[in-house]
């Protein structure tokens, strides 16, 4: 049998994890230890595992973080009104399954685009769709699709999602077409998928941000009622690290 020739064509059917795990118990003769059965379920366990890192490094790409965070670095000491509780919950993603939302208010520099950014990188990870926009950016972009005649382009990639962060929403003022974007956006996700927000404004003060009664009134009602709420306070962590 001519080893190479098969690892040839597990590469060219794309069969790279178990073509470089062959390779590699050849050239360590390893695969004696295995029986025929052991051996061909390690190999598929390989080629899935491949897969899978692959698929994982590509939802990451895709997603456009600003970060590159992880859950396990969450600072629960500083001072913040962060229930850990609450948000090891979420971290089980569950809200994704149940197709909720997450409200994350508090002052600048308090971890809310982190810990938003933190849960999206874990969802991807669990090989969920995410997509990460900061409001204003998206907002913009949704102007210039429509002058460019391709906003139902950008809808339909932000609406194949199953979570969409929307950090800084509220920084800056909201015009009639924003409004109807955001409508938009709200009522496909609504029952759909999820969405995280970040904002410094807290919710009570969204829909005068927001600003038109009836707009505001329909993207409030699918947002705030199905959400999970974290309220964080205190110094900035920012300015606490330069201090320290």
């Amino acid at each position: 049998m001519n080893n190479n020739a098969t690892i040839e064509k597990m590469r060219q059917m794309r069969l790279s994890g178990m073509a470089e795990t062959y390779y590699n118990s050849i050239q360590s003769a390893n695969y004696h230890d295995y029986t025929t059965d052991q051996y061909i379920a390690m190999l598929v366990d390989q080629e899935w595992e491949y897969r899978q890192e692959r698929k994982i490094t590509g939802l990451v790409a895709k997603a456009k973080f600003k970060q590159q965070v992880s859950i396990l670095d969450i600072d629960y000491n500083h001072p913040r009104n962060l229930d850990r509780n609450l948000f090891e919950r979420l971290v089980s993603l569950d809200f994704i399954r149940r197709n909720e939302n997450i409200i994350i208010t508090g002052p600048t520099g308090c971890g809310k685009s982190y810990l938003a950014q933190a849960l999206g990188m874990h969802a991807c990870q669990m090989t969920y769709k995410t997509s990460y926009f900061n409001t204003a950016r998206l907002m913009e972009q949704v102007k210039l699709s429509k002058l460019q005649g391709d906003y139902l382009v950008l809808l339909k990639k932000i609406q194949n999602t199953q979570l969409l962060i929307l950090d800084d929403f509220g920084l800056t003022a909201i015009d009639q077409m924003q409004r109807q974007a955001l409508l938009d956006i709200v009522e496909h996700k609504y029952d759909n998928a999820s969405i995280i927000f970040t904002s410094q404004i807290p919710v009570k003060e969204w829909h005068g941000l927001i600003a038109e009664h009836t707009i505001a009134d329909a993207i409030l009602d699918r947002i705030v009622y199905s959400s999970h709420r974290i309220e964080l306070n205190g110094q900035s962590m920012r300015k606490m690290k330069l201090k320290k």
